[in-house]
């Protein structure tokens, strides 16, 4: 689609679009909303502000972008939804504002391809070159780091924390963290090994990858408490600084690791 505004679409005069922007026929673009440089908001998708969507973007038809969070505490505060650069957001996908009682905004980064009908609640964070695949759905304030994958129907309970590389498989159910590398299946979701076929897509060699399986190990099959299990892990790290991404998650980690 050429940048251009079809005509029967809505586009209020407090939005403001870039230069190349498209938007197609019957999208509904609200006040306060902001959409960078060459995105493509296909037909039919509607897009509540304050929403601020980057450059490069592809936001498929039935889309519904920035609507107020679905918590029965909102009141209409002023949050915010933002979107970066080169994104692809599928049919049906559900994307809401923060609220006040978090930080009050939802962030979704750079280069993630979200499938169709997934949701991404109230406060979330999604970092870069995510997958989620149709249906994946993030309930409030959960966090997702760079390179994650979420398979179909993933269901990832609020507050939860997906680390960088991870992958779950269609159906999981996650209700504690997962940290990074590590994949998960089933309901509720148990670890089952790392993403080593990622790990090699993004160029890692076979050593950095069979240093992560020995962190995989010391964590997931030595037996020992998760302090001694890190313990470990800190000084496997000063010889293979891909463990460091580990240590650093399961530091912040509120809700307990997935074990």
């Amino acid at each position: 689609m050429a940048g251009g505004i079809h005509p029967t679409a809505i586009v209020d005069p407090a939005a403001r679009l870039a230069g190349g922007v498209a938007v197609g026929p019957y999208s509904v673009i609200g006040p306060g909303v902001e959409i960078g440089e060459s995105t493509v908001v296909g037909p039919h998708v509607v897009i509540q502000g304050p929403t601020r969507i980057g450059r490069d973007n592809r936001i498929h038809q039935f889309a519904s972008v920035g609507a107020d969070p679905q918590d029965k505490k909102f009141a209409g505060e002023d949050t915010l939804l933002q979107i970066g650069d080169r994104n692809t957001i599928r049919e049906f996908t559900t994307i809401n504002r923060g609220t006040v009682q978090d930080g009050g905004i939802t962030r979704i980064g750079h280069d993630n391809w979200i499938m169709a009908y997934v949701h991404i609640a109230h406060d979330c964070t999604v970092g870069n070159h995510c997958i989620f695949a149709n249906a994946a759905s993030l309930a409030g304030h959960v966090r997702v780091d760079d390179w994650v994958i979420l398979g179909g129907f993933s269901l990832i309970h609020q507050f939860c924390q997906v680390g960088a590389h991870a992958f779950t498989s269609m159906g999981s159910v996650i209700n504690r963290d997962v940290p990074p590398y590590v994949t998960v299946a089933g309901p509720f979701a148990e670890p089952k090994g790392i993403n080593s076929e990622g790990l090699k897509r993004r160029g890692f060699d076979s050593a950095r990858i069979m240093s992560i399986k020995r962190g995989f190990k010391t964590l997931y099959k030595s037996g020992l408490p998760l302090a001694e299990a890190r313990a470990q892990l800190a000084s496997a790290a000063e010889d293979a600084p891909d463990l460091r991404l580990m240590l650093d998650f399961i530091d912040r980690s509120e809700r307990s690791l997935i074990r």
